[in-house]
């Protein structure tokens, strides 16, 4: 009598609970990331003022989590909708990275503090668009 094993290896779809668990995971390790960005920045001397105003170092972790966890929903809804979600997600976050610039290239700030917030949203998206982007099927 002789057994035959299957060994083919099937592809396995990453779950929607995977997807969700990496890019909640990858907004707070963004968070951490924006807000020592901005603290080396503060203690390296340049300002945290726009607009006269102060930006707190906890406001960078806040405003990271909301907006990355906006891109996760954005890549939850392109698994479902995206022939190519992986490209599709890819392709959108960095161009809404670069209109994430403009705010901070025309806000009433110093030239190192742009320049400081320009870092942040770039640190964020380094983090965040690769380990989300992961998750989707190519």
């Amino acid at each position: 009598m002789t057994t035959t094993v299957n060994t083919t290896r099937v592809a396995a779809t990453p779950t929607f609970g995977a997807l969700i668990g990496t890019g909640v995971a990858a907004a707070v390790v963004a968070s951490g990331a924006t807000m020592a960005v901005a603290a080396a920045g503060h203690a390296a001397g340049i300002s945290l003022d726009m607009s006269g105003e102060p930006i707190p170092v906890i406001g960078f972790g806040v405003l990271t989590v909301i907006f990355s966890l906006v891109g996760v929903g954005l890549a939850a809804t392109l698994a479902r909708v995206a022939r190519r979600p992986r490209r599709a997600f890819v392709r959108t976050t960095v161009v809404l990275t670069a209109l994430s610039l403009v705010p901070d290239a025309i806000a009433d700030a110093a030239p190192a503090t742009k320049a400081l917030l320009m870092l942040t949203h770039l640190v964020a998206a380094a983090i965040v668009i690769p380990a989300v982007a992961r998750r989707l099927a190519a």
